[in-house]
């Protein structure tokens, strides 16, 4: 069989890549043929899995964390003038601090100085992927620090996402991950309502806009940025459609396959593209509430580890 392996990331385990290589490893070993591809769903782990399909040039530079701390960051410039930044590297939730992570003060300026390094280095269009932030400052951060650089030299921006959620609905439905508490949430929303109306548009009612504690927001009304499902343009960009075509059979993967697999992640983004063309699902770990969207795959895998990937590859058509 020819077989396609585009896996998610195991979130702090395995990247994307890795999960790809194990699979595909013991799929081979059994005589079938591999495609590995990479995949994410503009969260972390997307200017990697991008990099080589865009022709992206890694560009390091320095800038800040949620807190202002100097921390490294990196974005990809390619050949065609378009940047990806990848918000997580520099406002993420994982980004190192040594000090404590208040959800309250962590903002996105890190973020802003990496859009405007993009802008002043000849970037024409700057795609941020959104997922994985620290922040619920409504994307004034960013913005600060775009305007504090000289601005975005007629850049247009799109931000890559993988929620629905809206701009003040943002603290109340993300926050608690973030490390607030009821009553920072509480005031994260007021904040977030009082920036609404201040902004050169009001992002409230659009759909898409409170993801990255509302950045995305915030990019839409100062910008006029275009919100995108983040895994739909990862898909697009890797030609998933060209490697599906010469397929059997597609392996997905992600760390947890639970209920929230289907609202606008990678795998059911990708099942809305197989059509007749089985699927098979290796993941770290099974949630309670899959429920009956176990039964859009061909079979389902727990390997939570190199060998059992590996393993789960070598049984594949069996």
């Amino acid at each position: 069989m020819r077989i396609l392996i585009a896996p998610d990331s195991f979130k702090g385990t395995y990247r994307a890549a890795e999960v790809a290589d194990a699979v595909a490893a013991g799929a081979e070993s059994s005589g079938h043929e591999t495609i590995r591809l990479p995949v994410a769903d503009g969260g972390e782990g997307t200017l990697e899995v991008l990099t080589g399909p865009m022709l992206l040039d890694r560009i390091e530079v320095e800038t800040v964390n949620p807190w202002r701390v100097p921390c490294a960051g990196v974005f990809g410039l390619a050949p065609d003038g378009t940047a990806v930044v990848e918000l997580a590297t520099a406002s993420g939730i994982t980004t190192p601090h040594n000090g404590f992570r208040d959800p309250f003060t962590a903002d996105t300026y890190g973020t802003g100085l990496l859009m405007a390094e993009a802008a002043r280095c000849g970037a024409e269009r700057i795609v941020v992927a959104a997922g994985g932030s620290a922040t619920t400052d409504g994307g004034l951060g960013a913005i600060a620090a775009i305007d504090s650089s000289g601005g975005l030299h007629g850049a247009a921006v799109t931000v890559l996402t993988d929620v629905t959620t809206r701009y003040v609905d943002a603290a109340r439905v993300f926050g608690s991950q973030k490390g607030a508490d009821p009553a920072t949430v509480d005031l994260l929303t007021q904040r977030l309502d009082a920036t609404a109306m201040a902004l050169p548009r009001d992002p409230r009612c659009v759909d898409g806009t409170g993801a990255a504690g509302g950045f995305s927001g915030g990019m839409w009304a100062r910008y006029c940025a275009e919100l995108h499902s983040g895994a739909e343009f990862v898909l697009d960009a890797l030609a998933f459609d060209r490697h599906l075509a010469t397929a059997d059979l597609v392996v997905v993967g992600e760390g947890r396959l639970d209920g929230q697999s289907r609202a606008g992640k990678i795998v059911s983004a990708i099942l809305a593209r197989t059509g007749s063309v089985p699927v098979v699902a290796v993941v770290g770990s099974v949630g309670d509430d899959l429920g009956d969207y176990r039964d859009r795959f061909a079979d389902v895998v727990v390997a939570s580890d190199a060998d059992a990937m590996r393993a789960a590859g070598a049984r594949l058509g069996r």
